[in-house]
């Protein structure tokens, strides 16, 4: 199989590349996530005059017409930055609903608008009680007229406090988890009933829970057919977890080399600590988590492409070694670096921190490790 990426994914990877390396340095990247929206309205326009908001976007509404490859090489480049503007929560997330979705009216909309930056937008999802379950959604929406009433709360949503749009789940029939009668819908920031609880999270991130007390919003405001939404919400929740894991990746990559190259100046019994065997035993397996990873990375992007039976399947495996190799490699490295790995003034700790979030990111090693049994040993 040719894991070679085409002339323009490569130049692709190497515009994002270039960006981090000269204008996303650990001071800037360290003022934005100290700012009240934990990202850069500039940065975020800059992302869109040089065409990566329009990447995976059907040229019919402006975009490149891009597929999971293309998503995968920057949100890898991203990961090595620690980039914090809402890629995953705009474009992966908002706007892969929008554009899976069925309501061609709200993809004329709000797509353009996304690829020239004027719209940034958030998938509120994740409930108090539901953990990982993403079907466990006890926010409600009731018909009324040409309307539809939503009542209810979710938390963590990420990019809440600088998006313009929400798409909202929330279950139009049946039971708490029921896989049938979720509905989305696009609610603007501004509703009225709509209130925010903004938080930081211990990786930089700002979120907040999202309150819906009675707002309205028209029926046309569906982004598919009503009690039909699970299909779509789980088709888009994968793309972001290849995205995720994408960065995930980029991070390990940053860890790894930040440790080799530390463990090549720091000294211990006057003598390099590189030099001692023990310790370049520890990197040599840290090294291999790091490409066994991207083999499986690389594995689940392929079955996605070609849409291969076994997709799943790949997707469980990468997600459960994500949080596998991402403890060693974070460990190991916030180790070699000392105390001062896990302080603020220093990068490593913060890879570190993000690696910790994204192994909980739409279910943990537990919860893909149950799946995957399941997926795997189905009669």
């Amino acid at each position: 199989m040719n894991f070679d990426f085409s002339e323009e994914q490569s130049m692709l990877r190497d515009s994002v590349a270039k960006y981090v390396q000269d204008d996303y340095d650990w001071e800037t990247r360290k003022a934005i996530a100290a700012s009240d929206g934990g990202m850069s309205p500039n940065n975020w326009q800059t992302f869109a005059e040089l065409g990566w908001l329009s990447v995976p976007f059907e040229e019919q509404y402006g975009g490149f017409g891009g597929g999971p490859v293309d998503v995968m090489v920057m949100m890898e480049e991203f990961g090595k930055g620690l980039v914090l503007e809402p890629y995953l929560a705009t474009v992966v997330l908002f706007g892969g609903l929008l554009q899976k979705g069925s309501n061609d009216a709200l993809k004329e909309a709000l797509i353009p608008s996304i690829i020239d930056g004027s719209c940034l937008g958030a998938f509120a999802y994740l409930e108090r009680q539901s953990r990982h379950e993403m079907s466990d959604v006890l926010t409600t929406v009731a018909a009324d007229g040409d309307d539809r009433i939503i009542n209810g709360e979710k938390v963590v949503v990420f990019n809440a406090t600088n998006a313009g749009q929400f798409i909202v789940s929330a279950r139009a029939s049946g039971n708490q988890s029921d896989k049938d009668g979720l509905s989305l819908f696009v609610v603007p920031a501004d509703a009225e009933g709509l209130e925010l609880v903004p938080y930081r999270l211990m990786d930089g991130q700002v979120v907040a829970n999202v309150r819906f007390n009675n707002v309205r919003v028209p029926a046309s405001n569906a982004v598919c057919a009503e009690g039909e939404a699970w299909d779509l919400i789980n088709d888009v929740t994968q793309d972001a977890i290849l995205a995720v894991s994408a960065e995930a990746l980029g991070i390990m990559g940053q860890l790894n080399s930040k440790t080799v190259e530390y463990t090549k100046t720091r000294e211990q019994f006057g003598v390099k600590i590189s030099i001692f065997q023990a310790l370049q035993h520890r990197m040599v397996e840290t090294f291999m988590a790091y490409e066994q990873t991207k083999s499986l990375l690389y594995r689940a992007v392929c079955d996605f492409e070609a849409d291969k039976p076994e997709k799943r399947e790949s997707l469980l495996a990468l997600k459960i070694m994500i949080d596998k190799a991402g403890k060693l490699i974070y460990s190991e490295a916030i180790q070699m670096h000392g105390g001062m790995g896990i302080t603020d003034e220093l990068d490593i700790g913060h890879y570190a921190k993000r690696l910790m979030m994204i192994g909980t990111a739409f279910g943990d090693a537990m919860h893909h490790l149950t799946e995957f049994t399941e997926v795997r040993y189905a009669s």
